[in-house]
């Protein structure tokens, strides 16, 4: 179904109606293949950052089971949903659970399964300067999923748990972290790209 919805977002991008309002059946169908992939490489231009040649960064996003044959890494990132606006507000952050690429019409679509956030508020948190995200559920208390593009990823995201209200357990370890709290900070302190891309 979540292809099916992608599919139609790619075949008329310039429809006024996206997939979402349209009904199952006015959508391709698709029964193929895909091939599953545990990575992507998300290249960007930062010239603020110092380590990279002419501001070029290249780093991999990671949505697999077993990662380093321990726990699952199921990896952050921002999308780009607005150039226009700068910031955190002219961008969506969502948790990746799958690579994928499949044929479709004689074309190739990398896409991932996302998991989206929603922001909290109207401006970064006050103590910390930082925005608050929550995952976004349906009126089910599902998260809401859907599959994208490769091409929106603009890079990673590093979330951090908000803390209070509730002790965390002693035996919670950084894998679970993002499936343990209810809001996130979304940390722009993670290095000088981040900084000015979450403002």
């Amino acid at each position: 179904m979540l292809i099916q919805r992608f599919l139609y977002d790619q075949l008329y991008p310039n429809n006024l109606l996206s997939s979402s309002d349209v009904p199952l059946r006015a959508c391709p169908s698709y029964s193929g293949k895909v091939r599953v992939h545990s990575s992507a490489v998300a290249i960007f231009h930062a010239p603020s950052d110092q380590s990279g040649v002419y501001g070029m960064h290249r780093e991999h996003i990671r949505a697999t089971k077993s990662w380093r044959k321990g726990p699952p890494r199921y990896d952050c990132v921002f999308l780009n949903r607005d150039p226009d606006i700068l910031g955190v507000l002219g961008m969506d952050i969502v948790r990746v659970f799958v690579f994928f690429s499949f044929n479709f019409g004689g074309k190739t679509y990398p896409c991932a399964l996302v998991h989206w956030f929603t922001i909290v508020g109207d401006e970064p948190d006050e103590d910390t300067g930082m925005w608050i995200v929550k995952p976004e559920m349906d009126v089910n208390g599902n998260y809401v999923a859907s599959v994208i593009h490769l091409d929106c990823i603009i890079r990673s995201a590093h979330l951090l748990g908000v803390f209070g209200g509730d002790f965390i357990p002693k035996g919670l370890t950084c894998h679970q972290s993002l499936d343990s709290f209810k809001a996130f900070y979304v940390n722009k302190y993670i290095d000088h790209h981040a900084f000015q891309l979450a403002i």
